[in-house]
């Protein structure tokens, strides 16, 4: 886990991504997804550094799919510290955020409250 990397705007940790050798993320110049990325920018309209600060509750652009959602209700409830406990105590535990492309452990889910509670225990129920 590169900790230091954080989540993205949206809520998809940064810190755990199989691409984050070549990312400098959503909030540089160079993210291949500025022209397109909902998310991106919105919050850069709200002057927010990401989702989770904002007082809606969002499903627009990634945000419609459950795992940036959940990882976004997350740190909205617990903080982005919390969050980035639990991935790193996860992730050490074996949870794979990328087990096949960008499909891992993370997105088996279409119950918010079953994400959430996966992220503070890392055990799937």
């Amino acid at each position: 886990m590169k900790r230091e990397l954080g989540i993205a705007r949206c809520g998809l940790a940064c810190c755990l991504c199989s691409e984050n050798i070549t990312c400098n993320g959503c909030s540089s110049d160079e993210c291949v997804d500025k022209e397109w990325c909902e998310n991106r920018k919105c919050s850069i309209e709200k002057e927010i550094s990401n989702c989770f600060l904002c007082e809606n509750d969002c499903h627009k652009g990634i945000l419609s799919k459950m795992k940036p959602y959940g990882f976004t209700e997350f740190a909205k409830r617990y903080g982005l510290e919390e969050l980035l406990d639990c991935l790193e105590r996860n992730e050490k535990n074996g949870v794979i955020y990328h087990r096949e492309g960008v499909i891992g452990d993370y997105d088996n889910f279409d119950d918010l409250e079953k994400l959430i509670e996966f992220i503070k225990s890392g055990i799937l129920a």
